[in-house]
Parts: structure tokens; sequence; C-alpha cells
């Protein structure tokens, strides 16, 4: 079956299966979705690695208060424990992740990976990023060979900069 013909029968196929899950009568005649409660429980939190006394996560560059251009170089620093890729379980050691315009993430699970979340698994300590011109905080989080925070969190000072 070529690619066209393929993409002619989907709209028959999904129609097929809507009506053999239930799912083809009129929504006027379904019963509403039960909405959903706050007794539910949210996702299980999952096992944190353990950090050592004394780790501390850092900018180096830029300072609290900077006025800076694009690209933004940063430069992260980290003591008491070792920068390794994302995957390595070696003890007292993490990767970064650079927090953008946002408060902290869950704690229990894995930090996400997004627009305001940045990961660096390939254990870069440095980076450019491209920001809009304007006010942003930033604010740095090791995770743990899941992208997991550790136990306690080892997270940076939140900094706030400006981008001409």
């Amino acid at each position: 079956m070529n690619t066209a013909s393929l993409l002619r029968s989907i709209p028959l196929f999904a129609l097929l299966v809507a009506t053999a899950c239930g799912r083809g009568e009129d929504a006027s005649s379904r019963a509403p979705e039960p909405a959903a409660t706050a007794e539910e429980p949210s996702p299980p939190a999952v096992e944190r690695t353990v950090s050592p006394e004394g780790a501390r996560v850092f900018f180096i560059t830029p300072e609290d208060g900077a006025v800076v251009s694009n690209p933004v170089t940063l430069e992260f620093g980290l003591e008491s424990m070792a920068v390794v890729p994302a995957g390595d379980a070696t003890p007292d050691s993490g990767h970064h992740h650079v927090l953008i315009d946002t408060d902290l993430p869950d704690l229990g699970l894995p930090i996400p990976a997004d627009a305001n979340h940045v990961h660096f698994g390939d254990a870069s300590t440095a980076t450019e990023l491209t920001l809009e011109p304007g006010e942003h905080t930033l604010q740095l989080l090791l995770g743990d060979h899941l992208h997991i925070p550790h136990d306690p969190p080892v997270a940076s000072e939140r900094i706030a900069i400006v981008v001409e």
C-alpha cells in the first residue's frame, strides 16, 4: 500500500476503532467524564541520591545583577561533588541543569526537560544561551544519573540578569 492509500484509509480506521471502543456515539448521549479530585494521588516520588555534606553549586559567570548581551555565557561551579554525564551513577556526583525564569521543580521527580529546564547531561560546565532581551532569573540544580535532584538538593542561589 502506498502512502496516499494509507492516509486515505486512516479516517475510516479511526472511525472503526472509535466505534468499537464505544467512542463513536454522539457526545450528548455520553455520561460526563468524572472530574479529577484533590484526593487523587500525585505521581509517586522516586528514591533520591544522597548528596554529601557541604555540596554546593553556583554560577561562576554571570554575576547576580549583571547586564549581558546574547549569547549569554554561563559557567557553572561545583564543590564537594564531581560532574559526570547523565547515566553515570558514581557516588557524590551529578550533572548540571539550568532553570530559566522558573522555580525549583518537584524535587521527588526527574527534572523536566523544556525551555525553562535546560539539561547538561553531557557533563558540561559552561554554555552559551540566547535569551530574549529583558530581565531573567537563572538557577542551577544538580541532578543525579537519572536527572533526579539529590537529597538534600544541590541548588544554587537564584540570580537575576538583564539581557540587552
